[in-house]
């Protein structure tokens, strides 16, 4: 299979490194990164040790593939989606933090559209190389539930490479609970400065279920039944076995970036005033980090 990585940070270097090994995978990035993969290969270390020689580019307009795998931040979607538009590309898989990617990707490509999780651990060190921290799984399925040949197609092309991977017909579902973790997660130890560990016991973990908690209130209003303690409990499985880690939006706060905090928890804020519920924690967590970010040198 032709696939496009759309967006070389840690999860899309790891992921295209992955597919390399078995299909012809083109990586869409930024220099220096994609200039030392160009020039020496992609070095994929920690869990998993292999080089491989996926093409390079830091443009991503008129490419062509079976599949574009989307990666980029969420505030980034729709401004991939436009490039990918360029050219010719026969399904998108977002494996991206946050909600609407999929929305935004739909709107913007002449494909169907996938949505997909993934635990797998990665950080992107040095230019032309990313660790692998963690194995872990995709899962992927049509956006809206349900099943496809289009998801089938992909999830074996996954798995072909050596990627555990799962076709769902619930990604709704999956979706809400995987933004219940990252709402619980991200803000909280970003805000805290802690890693994801800290939040098994102690203050922090009170404030992370909340916003879970609320999330999965949420997702309910809009149809998915996501239950309370489900959502607490799969923010402190992934706290658990990510406990060293930390969290991509605390590493976005410590290097003075854009978080992804509107795609996160502002996205639970903005659903929850829509159906007119209270959501004090993911309100409050989203306000601290806009102060932030509008003080933020």
């Amino acid at each position: 299979m032709d696939i496009v990585v759309f967006g070389a940070g840690s999860l899309g270097s790891l992921v295209g490194g992955l597919l390399a090994r078995e299909h012809a995978v083109t990586l869409v990035g930024r220099d220096p990164h994609v200039a030392a993969v160009r020039e020496d290969g992609l070095r994929v270390t920690g869990d998993h040790e292999f080089t491989v020689r996926p093409e390079t580019t830091t443009d991503g307009t008129d490419l062509a593939a079976d599949l574009a795998v989307v990666t980029v931040k969420a505030f980034d979607t729709e401004s991939a989606a436009e490039t990918l538009a360029t050219g010719r590309i026969e399904a998108a898989l977002s494996l991206q933090n946050g909600m609407g990617n999929e929305e935004t990707l739909a709107r913007l490509l002449d494909c169907p559209v996938l949505a997909g999780t993934a635990t797998y651990g990665a950080v992107r060190g040095e230019p032309g190389a990313v660790e692998c921290t963690g194995r872990g799984k995709v899962v992927l399925g049509p956006r809206e539930g349900g099943t496809s040949e289009t998801a089938d197609r992909v999830g074996s092309a996954f798995s072909t490479a050596g990627i555990e991977t799962s076709v769902a017909d619930d990604m709704p579902y999956r979706l809400w609970e995987k933004l219940a973790v990252n709402a619980g997660i991200n803000a909280t130890t970003a805000l805290a400065r802690v890693e994801n560990g800290a939040l098994l016991d102690g203050p922090a973990r009170e404030v992370a279920a909340d916003a879970a908690r609320e999330t999965a209130r949420v997702a309910r209003a809009d149809g998915v039944e996501l239950g309370d303690d489900e959502a607490v409990r799969a923010v402190e499985r992934v706290a658990d076995a990510t406990a060293a880690n930390t969290s991509s939006m605390l590493a976005d706060v410590l290097a003075g970036r854009r978080t992804e905090v509107e795609a996160i928890n502002g996205y639970v804020y903005t659903r929850a005033r829509e159906r007119d519920l209270s959501v004090p924690v993911n309100r409050t967590v989203t306000n601290l980090l806009r102060a932030w970010k509008r003080n933020c040198p």
